[in-house]
C-alpha cells in the first residue's frame, strides 16, 4: 500500500528553455508583455512541447520571440523555478547561443529586445531566477 503524503493534488512540474544569447560583450534580454512578470526583462525562451527535444524547443523559441536563427549552441545549466504564489514550478534548461538575423519581437509576448551587458541585465526587474541565472553566466 502507498502511504498518502499529502492531501493536495498531484500537479506536474513544467519543463522550459532559455538561451543566453551572445554578441560580443552584451546578451539579448526580452520584455515580457504577458503575466507572470509582467514589465519585466527576461533572457528568451519558453516551454517546451510535448515530445519536443529541448534543442529544437530553444531553436524555436528564440526565433518566434526574437526572430533570430541559433548558430551554435551549449548547454549551460538548469535551474529550478519555484513560485508558489504564482502556482509556478518549473525546471529550466538554458543554453549558451550565438544567432543570427533581425530582431523581431513577438508580438503579444515580447514587447521589446534590448542588447545589454550582463552588468547591465542585473539592475533591470528580471523575471523568474534570471537573475541568478545571468551572475553564474558571469562568473564563467
Amino acid at each position: 500500500m502507498t502511504e498518502k503524503i499529502t492531501d493536495k493534488p498531484m500537479k506536474t512540474v513544467k519543463t522550459t528553455v532559455g538561451a543566453i544569447l551572445k554578441s560580443a560583450d552584451k546578451i539579448l534580454l526580452t520584455l515580457r508583455d504577458h503575466d507572470p512578470f509582467r514589465n519585466s526583462w527576461c533572457i528568451p525562451g519558453g516551454h517546451i512541447e510535448f515530445g519536443e527535444h529541448p534543442e529544437t524547443a530553444v531553436k524555436r523559441e528564440v526565433w518566434e520571440e526574437t526572430g533570430l536563427t541559433i548558430l551554435r549552441h551549449s548547454f549551460f545549466n538548469y535551474y529550478s523555478e519555484y513560485y508558489p504564489d504564482l502556482d509556478w514550478h518549473a525546471v529550466a534548461l538554458i543554453f549558451l547561443a550565438e544567432a543570427e538575423g533581425t530582431l523581431k519581437p513577438q508580438a503579444g509576448e515580447v514587447k521589446e529586445l534590448r542588447w545589454v551587458t550582463p552588468e547591465e541585465a542585473l539592475a533591470l526587474p528580471l523575471a523568474f531566477n534570471h537573475r541568478d541565472i545571468i551572475s553564474d553566466y558571469l562568473k564563467r
